[in-house]
């Protein structure tokens, strides 16, 4: 269990449930971003490259300006190294 500070909730899709209520799922950008913040150790192109993202999504589906979006509203210059690194790791 991690936990993110409250500024960092954004970013979430809201999805219907049968009973009427409804959930809070990340975007893809977000999901990453809340990987990349949450677990530093993510920090070389090999590290990366064996998280295995799947690359039709990357490069046809990904919203890169999104998640450079998502990156500067941290206020991290570590996480934003850490999105480049991410794709630049996948020729993004």
């Amino acid at each position: 269990y991690k936990s993110v500070r409250e500024d960092l909730m954004f970013g979430y899709i809201t999805r219907p449930l049968a009973d009427g209520r409804t959930l809070l799922f990340a975007s893809p950008e977000k999901a990453i971003i809340d990987l990349l913040y949450l677990y530093p150790f993510y920090n070389t192109a090999r590290e990366m490259e064996e998280l295995r993202f799947d690359d039709y999504f990357l490069h046809e589906e990904l919203n890169v300006d999104l998640l450079y979006e998502y990156s500067a509203k941290t206020r991290s210059k570590a996480l934003d190294r850490r999105v480049r690194l991410f794709l630049s790791s996948y020729e993004l």
